[in-house]
């Protein structure tokens, strides 16, 4: 196991009617801006819930942060914090809020041109204050440091971390989730699933209490997610992947361990370039990442197979690839198990795809990923090729 130095200091609220310990959170003091995105939250009870706890504060609102934050949208929240001299940010929704909420914690107290914390790694010294209302479990964003924003006028999709950013508070409600639309509630059970396979899915390090963790969340994502799929009352099911999710990407699970990532580099271009839903670029590019890496990752595929899917090289003649081929079909068909697609052919794309993906990452010198930087472009092409 590698040295590390861990803290989170993000209080969580997990439970039923916890959206009022806000008011005890928020100084009484405090100009606060609650973001959120299309307008659910008025229609499912949890913007009533918000007003109520925030009833002695002052407080205002900015509504409209869409699935893959833009620079363009956030911009315009920035001009209310300014107007509005506001200190403190309350981010009610999903990754997707939140993420732009730390970019507008951290762009508002900025010097300079705010895309640079994301287009040049600029560093960030300061942000307001931030709070969160979790609404759909998927990204962990809400108690971790990092946020990732796009750029439409670049179509660029850019990541950024700071501790500054990171949520003094969450409040973790699993009722909000009866409510969600299947394709969020699929997206993020998918989401989470990926973000540890990234941090699980890569050479062994004698991390025994990360690799178990990883392991237990796993299997809760893919008992308790088919769950929820199948039975969208199962409160207990919905309890299980709300607290997966916030776990899969807390700092845990990837302390001490190397960490790959380039699923996620790969998937934000298709994202950028193709407006797929972020998880639905994972389940694309998993697989092929899976299979075309598999002598890099081969040893804890294997203990993936045997820990979680129920797989070891005896079912298949103890021949490595066969089982190996096996624990990636039981990967692909625990996906389609919750309606997703694994394939740019159910999405209408083909191999046009392929070269305008490889020119986004070769621009942002993401031409060598994962976690022995053996994700070269040659490796990208086939992992997108073998895709389509």
């Amino acid at each position: 196991m590698f040295n590390f130095s861990y803290s989170n200091k993000t209080r969580i609220h997990f439970g039923e009617n916890q959206i009022s310990q806000i008011s005890k959170e928020i100084p009484k003091s405090a100009k606060v801006l609650v973001t959120y995105g299309g307008g659910s939250i008025k229609s499912n009870g949890v913007y009533s819930q918000v007003e109520s706890a925030l009833a002695d504060h002052t407080w205002f609102e900015f509504s409209g942060i869409e699935p893959n934050p833009s620079l363009e949208t956030l911009s315009k929240a920035l001009e209310i914090v300014e107007q509005e001299s506001i200190d403190y940010i309350l981010a009610v929704g999903g990754g997707s809020v939140i993420d732009g909420s730390k970019f507008i914690a951290a762009a508002a107290q900025f010097e300079g041109d705010p895309w640079d914390i994301l287009a040049k790694n600029a560093p960030v010294h300061s942000a307001i204050d931030l709070g969160v209302v979790l609404t759909l479990p998927a990204t962990g964003s809400e108690s971790n440091s990092f946020a990732v924003v796009s750029k439409k006028a670049t179509n660029e999709k850019l990541a950024f971390g700071s501790e500054h950013v990171h949520p003094s508070f969450a409040v973790l409600d699993p009722n909000v989730m009866a409510s969600l639309p299947e394709k969020q509630l699929t997206n993020g059970i998918v989401d989470a699933f990926v973000h540890v396979m990234e941090q699980y899915l890569t050479y062994p390090v004698n991390a025994n209490i990360q690799d178990r963790f990883s392991e237990g969340i796993l299997l809760t994502l893919m008992d308790d997610g088919l769950k929820l799929i199948n039975n969208r009352e199962d409160k207990g099911a919905r309890a299980n992947v709300m607290w997966s999710a916030t776990q899969a990407l807390s700092g845990l699970i990837g302390v001490g361990v190397p960490q790959d990532w380039s699923t996620h580099g790969i998937g934000h271009q298709i994202t950028a370039l193709y407006g797929l839903d972020h998880a639905q670029t994972l389940t694309i590019v998993l697989p092929r990442m899976m299979s075309t890496m598999r002598r890099e990752k081969q040893d804890k595929l294997l203990q993936y197979g045997e820990r979680v899917l129920g797989i070891v090289p005896a079912q298949c003649n103890n021949d490595i690839d066969s089982t190996i081929d096996l624990i990636i079909e039981k990967t692909e068909a625990f996906f389609s198990a919750v309606k997703m697609r694994t394939r740019f052919g159910e999405y209408q794309l083909a191999e046009e795809v392929v070269e305008p993906i490889i020119d986004n990452l070769t621009q942002l010198k993401m031409t060598k990923q994962g976690e022995s930087q053996a994700v070269t472009l040659d490796k990208v092409r086939e992992i997108l090729t073998n895709s389509l």
